[in-house]
């Protein structure tokens, strides 16, 4: 995501990029409450950015893929910082990235 230039002053504090990105994010897939990004796209063989969308109720948001790669793009470049082997949930309303808890589904007794 470019950097917000407004005069002669650059705007990068981490936070107000983070905001920034959130509300372009919200803008963009109305609806959207948290967006979880991975680098491991399930329908590629070779690392790949992807992302999916959810609403406040934890309901999958079909995004098509252009949405679903720009978002993760944005938000790879957003946190340059994080381990991008990893999958990420970015919370919209927080605009923090936190390490996604998945549940291992079918492995109950």
């Amino acid at each position: 995501m470019p950097e917000h230039r407004s005069g002669s002053r650059t705007v990068t504090e981490p936070d107000d990029r983070h905001r920034r990105l959130a509300d372009l994010l919200a803008d963009m897939i109305p609806g959207a409450a948290t967006f979880r990004v991975t680098l491991h796209d399930p329908a590629q063989a070779w690392p790949h950015p992807h992302a999916r969308a959810y609403d406040t109720a934890g309901k999958p948001i079909t995004l098509n893929r252009t949405q679903a790669i720009t978002a993760a793009r944005w938000i790879i470049r957003t946190y340059p910082e994080a381990t991008w082997g990893d999958v990420y949930d970015f919370d919209l309303a927080t605009a923090r990235l936190t390490r996604a808890v998945i549940a291992a589904a079918g492995r109950g007794r």
